[in-house]
């Protein structure tokens, strides 16, 4: 099953999440310092950790400000706050949870593919599972061959009165043997006391994925004692000893060998690990390919508190660096190295296995250049959302991805009456919060701008969603979109353009995309006249809309438009409403009775959306579209 959503309430500083929809395959939430990206993970992974005894304790993570109050409050109702809920997911069931259901209670009894599960303060369970009775009762008894006599039972409703039937059937002596395999299997399908969703969720719960969170405090340590990992309760293991565990059970340790009194047979277990580990450290950190791993075991002696002595087999890990000769133990090398090395060995317990999994990164590769950083994101895409769901905070503008923005949670601490909030909506963000991504966005620009070959200047962001998302479609769909040499810069408005053209036009190949006005389009003429851009080169929109004055969203057949800003807006306007020739924009800010409205909004409603936006395109507008994508691919030398 994967995770569709998560609702977070009164947990440490965030009183209420609000409903943050989670990515299909990567979730990344962005936020400053202390505004609620660690809290959101570590309310998440108390959901179902995948290691550790971690569970909710109202005392530690209540917001404390209102905990006294709360409580007071709960007991004078005859309530209990141990039964608040700080954490409510939603999964969407696959097939094969479907059809483990199906299994045991037949077809169609799961009304609903989604599944919400909460934990209490108290760390027991609710879950909400719609499910069909009758239909289970009807799979059940279409097991048996009934007879005329005992036809009646398939108008029962429950389970409770089918029991009763059965019950009152039995006391016949001439249908007994008919009725008793009914009697014996309905307690072994409905366990007494167990309603059908309660039936349901003992069948899908070990099914729900367990959260394995992985943060700085899990780094591994250099020196451990085999022993004593090996034969610990896992449960009770810190996080950095969970790593460290899992490093002894890399590339299918066996615990005879670690524990071996033979020092030979213990010494080449570990160099199995060591290379295993090593070849996993090498693709993925380019930073130094010249690294190696290196464990050693030895044995320490102890004089225990009764006089005896205790003698403990240590696994030590060195890092030795053949770039420059030497060698150096685990916790001397960087913190970035220190934090990639461990986290390959946290996770490669559950790469190989089955079990359902969500990885919670917590600011993962803070430490690491940003070349590094991309490495990781790599290895985020190509190794980890390839085995389940990830999602990861970051502060960095080097761990976002600027062709992945949908993936963006924006998280924001709003004071003591709000608490910590997460969104996808950058209108009600603050600057500080926006500048990751921003910053992601302004440095895939100036990749493109000292790198691309080919320049694709639009005026603002708009044009570049619309552009880029609608491309993607056609592509998909065996149409023509914007050729792959294109770098999309949007300028930030028609102004910018002249300027940048003045500046790089000799450098570059440059096209320009604009807004069909003549205002502004006088510079960009004497520009082509100079000899900085081909009089080709310059598009306007009018070329396309065939007319004189129109913009980018003039593009779009006029319901698809108004579709786009209704959500954006959340507004009920009908295309029919809107009047005049002018630009689509100026129609609907005329009927809104406003001089301007933000036309990022709808573009990043599509982006948003892009799964159900594009497919429901009108040919009219994939028409428009492609026809504008010809015209510039036409301009490429």
């Amino acid at each position: 099953m994967r995770l569709k959503s998560v609702q977070i309430k009164h947990f440490k500083h965030v009183l209420d999440s609000t409903l943050v929809d989670i990515h299909e395959d990567i979730t990344c939430l962005v936020g400053k310092n202390e505004s609620g990206k660690s809290t959101f993970l570590e309310a998440l992974r108390r959901l179902k950790p995948a290691q550790g005894d971690v569970k909710f304790d109202s005392s530690k993570h209540y917001p404390a400000w209102l905990e006294k109050r709360h409580r007071r409050e709960a007991q004078s109702s005859g309530g209990d706050l141990e039964k608040s809920k700080p954490i409510t997911a939603t999964f969407v069931l696959d097939p094969l949870d479907i059809q483990a259901v199906s299994n045991v209670l037949g077809n169609d009894v799961l009304i609903s593919e989604f599944f919400e599960i909460s934990r209490f303060y108290n760390n027991g369970y609710h879950y909400s599972l719609q499910v069909n009775e009758c239909r289970a009762l009807s799979n059940f008894l279409d097991k048996f061959d009934l007879s005329i006599q005992l036809e009646a039972l398939k108008s029962s409703k429950t389970i409770d009165a089918l029991r009763v039937e059965i019950t009152k059937l039995l006391t016949i002596d001439e249908l007994v043997e008919e009725v008793q395999p009914i009697s014996d299997g309905i307690d072994d399908v409905f366990p007494r006391g167990q309603s059908l969703s309660r039936i349901a969720w003992n069948i899908l719960f070990p099914r729900v994925p367990s959260f394995f969170y992985f943060s700085d405090y899990s780094r591994l340590p250099s020196t451990l004692r085999i022993r004593d990992l090996l034969e610990s309760d896992e449960s009770h293991l810190s996080d950095d000893q969970q790593t460290a565990l899992s490093l002894l059970r890399l590339a299918g340790s066996d615990d005879e060998y670690l524990l071996d009194p033979d020092y030979e047979t213990r010494k080449r277990e570990l160099e199995n690990v060591a290379n295993e580990i090593s070849q996993d450290v090498l693709k993925y950190w380019t930073t130094n390919n010249d690294l190696r791993v290196m464990i050693d075991i030895t044995q320490k002696t102890e004089q225990r508190l009764d006089g005896q002595h205790a003698v403990h087999d240590e696994m030590y890990i060195r890092i030795y660096d053949n770039r420059h000769m030497l060698s150096l133990q685990f916790d001397e090398r960087s913190s970035g190295f220190q934090w990639f090395f461990s986290f390959l060995a946290a996770f490669s317990r559950y790469e190989s296995d089955n079990s359902p999994l969500i990885i919670l990164l917590d600011e993962p590769a803070l430490g690491l250049h940003a070349k590094a950083q991309k490495d990781f994101l790599r290895f985020i895409e190509e190794r980890l959302a390839k085995r389940c769901q990830v999602i990861y905070t970051t502060h960095s503008p080097f761990m976002v991805q600027p062709d992945h923005l949908e993936r963006a949670r924006l998280v924001e601490d709003k004071g003591r009456d709000i608490g910590s909030v997460t969104t996808s909506d950058v209108l009600t963000t603050d600057r500080d919060t926006l500048f990751p991504l921003q910053a992601a966005l302004g440095y895939d620009i100036a990749q493109h701008l000292f790198i691309a070959k080919d320049n694709l200047v639009v005026e603002g962001p708009s044009d570049f969603l619309f552009m880029q998302t609608i491309s993607s479609h056609l592509f998909d769909n065996g149409r023509e979109g914007l050729n792959s040499r294109w770098a999309i810069m949007p300028l930030g408005g028609a102004d910018v353009i002249p300027a940048f053209v003045a500046l790089l036009g000799n450098h570059l190949d440059v096209t320009v995309v604009v807004d069909a006005r003549k205002e502004g389009h006088q510079k960009l003429s004497g520009l082509a006249k100079a000899g900085f851009l081909a009089e080709k080169r310059i598009i306007t929109i009018g070329e396309i809309a065939n007319t004189k004055i129109a913009d980018i969203e003039d593009l779009f057949d006029k319901d698809d438009y108004v579709a786009l800003y209704n959500t954006a807006f959340d507004k009920k306007i009908k295309a029919a409403d809107l009047k005049g020739t002018d630009p689509i924009v100026q129609q609907i800010a005329r009927a809104e009775g406003v001089a301007r409205y933000d036309h990022n909004a709808p573009a990043e409603v599509l982006l948003r959306e892009r799964a159900n936006r594009v497919a429901n395109l009108s040919s009219a507008t994939l028409d428009a579209f492609e026809a504008l994508f010809k015209r510039i691919n036409a301009t490429l030398s």
